[in-house]
């Protein structure tokens, strides 16, 4: 498994001249299950982006495992991360549905018994085991965004990093998306989020990271990350808590409250 460090990166986009991030040092262990929040522009991606090396710092370092990745190709990163971007139309371009997901893993080098199970299995998780000879673009948004969340999980790589990975999913694909990253942490590989989505965030993550203007101004728990001693800090890169959180402040809950504690409250005040 994969250990994720950053050391004072700064990246600022060639083309604009724009400080996307700014001395960022972040370190995520092993096995964690992060989300990363913040408004648009606030550098997320950005981040993401260079845990695989598809950017690279202006300054700082990034390091897997305390190595140094500078020397690193994007091709022998991606053994170590898979990226699932925000829009799935940037990383899909194969004739079926089980192409696509075959390509990561047999780039890898996943040949025979172990690629038909790796993809089997990817498709399975996200149901999308039926339409394994479908052309991805006959697929609805959302079922697109779960092909590319398949063809990522099918890598097996030790983390997985996924951008806006509710984006365009009913409560069914939450849960899918839910059910996808508990099984790759129950397997110990990292999962790294970026979203908008609070609530989901607040059920599915052990740890929130809120970066604003390049800078990560918020780490902790997601308990202490949408308490209200954090709203400030959360409205300041135009977040609002989740609704849980907001009640359940109220009622003296906390701010992870379930939707049974707070509707066992609520009827006995009735």
């Amino acid at each position: 498994m994969t250990d994720l460090t950053l050391e004072g990166v700064s990246y600022r986009y060639p083309e604009s001249g724009t400080l996307a991030l700014d001395g960022v040092d972040l370190h995520i262990g092993a096995g964690e299950r992060v989300a990363m929040l913040g408004q648009n522009g606030s550098g997320k991606s950005t981040l993401a982006r260079h845990l695989n090396g598809l950017l690279r710092p202006s300054s700082g370092r990034v390091l897997h495992d305390g190595g140094d990745v500078a020397a690193r190709t994007v091709a022998q990163l991606a053994r170590s991360v898979g990226l699932a971007f925000q829009d799935p139309d940037r990383q899909i371009f194969r004739g079926s549905v089980r192409s696509e997901v075959e390509f990561g893993p047999r780039n890898l080098g996943v040949r025979g018994d172990a690629l038909r199970a790796a993809v089997d299995a990817a498709l399975a998780e996200v149901g999308l085991d039926t339409d394994a000879g479908t052309n991805p673009y006959d697929l609805g948004a959302s079922r697109r965004k779960l092909l590319a969340l398949a063809s990522v999980r099918a890598m097996g790589t030790s983390v997985l990093v996924l951008d806006e990975p509710t984006t365009g999913q009913d409560l069914r694909g939450v849960e899918v998306v839910r059910r996808v990253i508990g099984k790759a942490h129950a397997a110990g590989r990292t999962v790294i989020a970026i979203s908008h989505d609070m609530r989901f965030v607040a059920e599915t993550f052990d740890r929130v990271v809120v970066l604003r203007g390049g800078k990560v101004i918020l780490d902790a728990t997601p308990a202490s990350a949408f308490a209200e001693d954090s709203w400030e800090a959360l409205r300041s890169t135009y977040l609002e808590p989740p609704l849980p959180a907001l009640v359940g402040s109220k009622l003296g809950l906390g701010a992870t409250a379930t939707d049974e504690a707070l509707l066992a409250v609520l009827s006995a005040r009735d």
